[in-house]
């Protein structure tokens, strides 16, 4: 893992050294928590910054037969960490070997191998680290060269910290929210009154219907895009497109106020009319829509209710959704009501769907639909090229506005190192292969346009400085 690390060719080196390594990052979609941003967290060991909510490292820790006790449990802090430098050696394969070793070369200047024999070397040196200025949250955007972080809210969210955040002229970062309503549209829940009611609350006003509804929405949207907010997220694991009538809907909202057994067809029903006023917001606002599709959530229920929900026991959902697409977006757009939309799929399957799809739907913003990067599961090489190789196959490559963390951690903008070296190594192999000319003021902007710039026109958002 040297300065060539997955760089085949001369090309791909000129490309990356000279035009992506220092390339700033906008990312666009992670899960940092404006309140450590804000209070500018410290941490208390490598074990705090590293192992804490990260999933990825959980599924491999488990797979390695390691107990629970020192995955999510009661065991101390080193002890953890421990476990974790045991199982290092055996994620060859896996995107984990790569990301753990650019993390601990880029922030901590450690080349050696982590394992059970130099665990302990590490843990000493990386904890002396954490003990420094360098290592706050606030240092270490600034020290990845990161210009803008967009977080993931409920929009009964009083983004306090966002505003404090928004205030603080010495960080020169956006730290940016994003409006995910889950608890909108998930009308079959026991507690979809509560957020009715709590909605009612934040807005001061009077939701009896469906109508009174998406005005309480229409007002915290209203209130987001003032403190900064220009994307919203939706998670998709079931088929969601069914039409009805308005007063259909009307009735399957009354309904959930009530906690009435809904049907399955009503349930889409509602979320489809949902999708379809919040689509309608976006584009009024000029927001981007993301839509990531097709996980299966929460398959091992003595573990939910053991260690609750997004702790490693989600996995790849197999329906097919193509023509809920097709209809979610073409309804939309028929009433002009389309937003800009990143469309994530979970399943690699539905890779040239996905990639043909944004196709019907392009106009006036270059690259309006995206085919969003390698999601999640898919989030390593393999996946990465595939992804990158579908949409240069099916669309533009260059209107692709690239990578982001999707990450709890501040220590992973090396996943942004990581897919730049792999974009750079396909075009450099393309060009390399006599498939497009060796004109590097026309690749260099490519590349710069991808890992950065598209991504700021796209959202419309300028770095502070």
């Amino acid at each position: 893992m040297d300065e060539n690390f997955l760089l085949e060719t001369d090309t791909a080196i000129k490309l990356y050294h000279d035009f992506a390594k220092d390339m700033p990052i906008f990312d666009y979609h992670c899960h940092l928590s404006a309140k450590e941003i804000a209070e500018n967290k410290s941490f208390s060991s490598l074990t705090d910054i590293w192992l804490t909510d990260d999933h990825y490292k959980w599924r491999a820790l488990r797979s390695n037969g390691i107990k629970e006790e020192w995955i999510t449990g009661n065991a101390d802090e080193k002890a953890k960490f421990d476990k974790w430098a045991e199982t290092v050696p055996f994620t060859i394969g896996n995107p984990l070997y790569h990301w753990t070793h650019l993390e601990l070369q880029r922030y901590f200047g450690i080349m050696t191998p982590l394992n059970k024999g130099t665990a302990n070397e590490i843990w000493e040196t990386c904890n002396q680290l954490l003990k420094t200025e360098a290592f706050t949250a606030q240092e270490l955007i600034k020290r990845s060269n990161v210009k803008g972080i967009c977080t993931t809210d409920d929009p009964l969210d009083d983004l306090t910290y966002h505003i404090e955040l928004k205030e603080n002229e010495a960080f020169d970062v956006h730290v940016l929210p994003t409006f995910r309503p889950d608890g909108a549209l998930t009308v079959e829940s026991p507690s979809f009154n509560h957020w009715v009611s709590k909605l009612e609350e934040i807005t001061g006003l009077s939701i009896k219907t469906y109508t009174d509804f998406v005005e309480g929405l229409e007002a915290r949207v209203h209130f987001f895009h003032e403190v900064g907010c220009r994307l919203s997220d939706h998670g998709l694991d079931t088929n969601f497109y069914l039409e009805t009538s308005d007063e259909e809907v009307d009735r399957i909202f009354k309904k959930g106020l009530l906690n009435e057994e809904l049907t399955t067809n009503e349930i889409i029903k509602y979320k489809t009319a949902v999708m379809k006023s919040l689509g309608k917001l976006y584009a009024d606002y000029g927001w981007a829509m993301q839509l990531h599709i097709g996980a299966l959530r929460n398959n091992n229920t003595k573990k939910l209710e053991a260690v609750g929900p997004n702790t490693g026991f989600d996995s790849i959902a197999d329906f097919t959704y193509a023509e809920d697409l097709s209809h979610l977006l073409n309804s939309l757009d028929y009433k002009n009501s389309l937003p800009k939309t990143i469309i994530y799929n979970l399943n690699p399957r539905d890779n040239y769907m996905i990639g043909s799809m944004i196709g019907n739907f392009q106009e006036d913003v270059p690259g309006k639909i995206q085919f969003g990067t390698a999601w999640w599961f898919n989030d390593q090489r393999d996946g990465m090229e595939d992804q990158i190789k579908v949409l240069a196959n099916c669309g533009l490559l260059p209107k692709f506005i690239g990578m982001l963390t999707d990450s709890r951690s501040f220590l992973s903008y090396t996943r942004h190192e990581y897919f730049r070296r792999i974009l750079c190594n396909i075009i450099g192999s393309w060009v390399e292969k006599g498939e497009y000319p060796a004109d590097f003021e026309i690749l260099g902007k490519i590349i710069e346009d991808i890992c950065y710039f598209n991504i700021e026109k796209y959202l419309g958002i300028e770095s502070k400085q």
